[in-house]
């Protein structure tokens, strides 16, 4: 009996050397779908956690928007890093250690006494959550090249798609949580999900990295630019710092921001293993532009995310509970669009139609006001979850093909590092236009503020020549 019990579940865990050899090992798909949704998950939970920990702490909204800057922070420093380490030692270590953090991050979070430590526990969590998704697209590509597989579009959409889905039902499993358990259980709750990890995480994925040939003969220099990752850090913290409450007495801010850019990027060009080799993205403009689009997009998305929220519920007088179920259109049309179009590459397709349906959602919200109808709100943000199921998933299959493979744990990490930054300027954004508080004056000028991004975007993939070479030839 113990032993076909044993001989049941080796059959189930069949480890890395026991992969079917022409289709990809199914096997992997829950490891590196739980580990990369741990990412969204949090960053969306703290939403409705912010008021709560305000209250029970003493801080003010400024302070405990460093709860969400903290981790935006940490993730956009963690993926490049995580990403280049991956290619460096393998995807199933840094898949270990990120998901181990997660848990350790959630004990101090529940446990911390007061801001400055949740902030830190934050922080940290940003750090662990940013090693599975590089993990899972470094294990992709492996994949591919060993199954002679070019394009295993269905991984990717169960990615982007899993990652979305989380990260819409975020603020609901918060308040759910928050309403059994106090504020606390909102990080209680990654011990359980990193333990998941481990165990799949342990038992699934393969203990030895296979070498992935480089399209180009780049020797990797088996080292971090420690350096070079302070100079970034400086960067964000100083740009941060003044974008999230902007006065004139802090003009040195900018100052700061601008001389470690230029020491970052002079440092970038020169050391022979840098933090994100600039000389690479200077070589592959598609690439930089797949990066570029990312970035514009997910402003545009975290701004309407965060700020028609903030204003249904200020401006129009929604209460918490009715602004989410408002917001459900949004998570059931991107979840639709997503999985309707997952399976079909059509990158510049996809790109110009979700650029095209932002500026409507961006003119539409020029229309809202005090009495606009529950109905009409809720099919602005039907309308603007078309573009997230489509402009997220676009970038990344737009990435897998562009990116070196012996580089593509760094491109990954660089490509949510770029949706970071769209959601720090998103949240900058918020902060500038909603100064008194969220009225509809304020949501027009961000509406005005997401359209030139929107605009931006749809012209960025309209003269993007290379991405017509990415749809695949028929055979």
């Amino acid at each position: 009996m113990i032993a076909t019990l044993r001989d049941w579940l080796q059959h189930r865990i069949t480890p890395a050397r026991h992969r079917p050899p022409d289709r990809f090992d199914r096997r992997l798909i829950a490891p590196m779908v739980l580990g990369s949704v741990l990412n969204p998950v949090n960053s969306s939970m703290i939403a409705v956690a912010l008021v709560p920990i305000g209250r029970a702490l003493g801080a003010s909204p400024a302070e405990t928007a460093w709860l969400v800057s903290g981790l935006y922070l940490a993730t956009a420093v963690g993926q490049p890093v995580i990403g280049r380490l991956v290619d460096l030692y393998g995807p199933r270590r840094l898949y270990l250690v990120g998901t181990a953090m997660v848990g350790v991050a959630g004990l101090l979070g529940a446990l911390s006494p007061n801001l400055g430590a949740l902030v830190a526990a934050r922080v940290l969590l940003g750090l662990g959550t940013s090693a599975a998704y590089p993990a899972a697209m470094h294990l992709t590509r492996s994949e591919a090249e060993r199954t002679g597989q070019s394009s295993p579009a269905g991984v990717l959409t169960a990615l982007a798609v899993s990652a979305q889905t989380v990260a819409v039902v975020g603020p609901t499993l918060g308040g759910l949580l928050i309403g059994v358990g106090g504020w606390r259980t909102i990080f209680l709750v990654n011990v359980p999900l990193s333990l998941a990890c481990l165990v799949l995480g342990t038992l699934r994925l393969p203990k030895a990295a296979k070498p992935t040939p480089a399209k180009s003969p780049v020797s990797a220099p088996r080292g971090v630019d420690l350096v070079g990752m302070a100079l970034f850090t400086a960067l964000l913290v100083s740009l941060m710092l003044f974008l999230m409450r902007p006065r004139a007495a802090d003009w040195y801010l900018p100052v700061l921001a601008l001389v470690a850019g230029a020491a970052f990027a002079r440092r970038e060009l020169r050391v022979p293993a840098p933090f994100i080799d600039l000389r690479v993205l200077g070589g592959n403009g598609p690439m930089l532009a797949t990066f570029l689009r990312q970035f514009l997009g997910y402003t545009t998305a975290y701004a309407f995310l965060y700020g028609f929220t903030q204003w249904m519920e200020e401006g129009r007088g929604l209460h918490a509970a009715g602004a989410g179920l408002v917001l459900l259109p949004l998570s059931l049309s991107g979840l639709v669009v997503s999985g309707v179009t997952g399976r079909r590459e059509a990158v510049r397709g996809k790109l110009v139609v979700g650029g095209l349906v932002q500026i409507a959602g961006c003119l539409a919200l020029l229309t809202m006001n005090s009495t606009s109808a529950i109905w009409l709100l809720a099919g602005v943000g039907a309308l603007m979850g078309v573009p997230q199921g489509l402009n997220g998933l676009a970038n990344q299959n737009a990435l897998y093909r562009q990116a070196d493979p012996a580089r593509m744990g760094s491109a990954a990490g660089l490509l949510r590092t770029f949706t970071y930054l769209g959601a720090m300027a998103a949240s900058a954004a918020d902060a500038a236009f909603f100064t008194h508080g969220a009225d509809t004056g304020g949501l027009h000028h961000l509406a005005l503020f997401m359209l030139a991004g929107a605009v931006l975007l749809l012209a960025v993939t309209l003269i993007d020549r290379s991405l017509r070479d990415l749809t695949p030839r028929k055979a």
